[in-house]
């Protein structure tokens, strides 16, 4: 028997990061993963899932490469009302810095970054509105405007009856 998964992959605006451990010393240094984004036919930007698929050296490059975007980044982003209600309530969508639904204990706060950056990642599939585990960053899309990433690019994959198949 081989089990073969089928290759998906996504352009994401990178719309937040989480930061890494914090270093004996003290202070986060490196990014621990991205957060990613997709737009809706409304033009409102979700938070889809993440990436964090880097080494240490790459972590901390990411910090250098992406702290200009971290500039006023809050000033008009998407999520800006979640940053403001960090952790207060529910709301309909999943959001970056919810409480973990595996672990409560967990930190998930998060930085936000001007939505200007899109990179593609690889996926094993969607659950609803979000990929259904971390994704593997791919490349950067610098060839790409952030309105471009979208759900409509994503693939649909039809259910199987598997009633059909296996029998009652």
């Amino acid at each position: 028997m081989l089990k073969i998964k089928h290759a998906r992959t996504a352009d994401c605006v990178v719309a937040g990061f989480r930061w890494h451990k914090t270093t004996e010393e003290g202070g986060p240094e490196a990014i621990g993963s991205l957060l990613l984004g997709l737009y809706d036919d409304a033009g409102v930007l979700h938070h889809v899932g993440i990436t964090s698929s880097f080494t240490m050296a790459v972590r901390r490059d990411l910090a250098h490469e992406l702290a200009p975007l971290r500039t006023n980044a809050l000033r008009e982003h998407p999520w800006r009302h979640w940053a403001e209600q960090a952790g207060e309530g529910a709301t309909a969508q999943r959001v970056p810095g919810a409480t973990s639904r595996w672990n409560a204990g967990k930190d998930l706060a998060w930085q936000p970054l001007r939505p200007e950056r899109v990179c593609e990642v690889k996926y094993d599939h969607l659950q609803g509105d979000r990929f259904r585990h971390a994704t593997t960053f791919v490349r950067w899309r610098p060839d790409k405007p952030p309105e471009a990433c979208r759900y409509d690019q994503l693939e649909v994959v039809a259910p199987y009856a598997l009633k059909r198949i296996f029998g009652t």
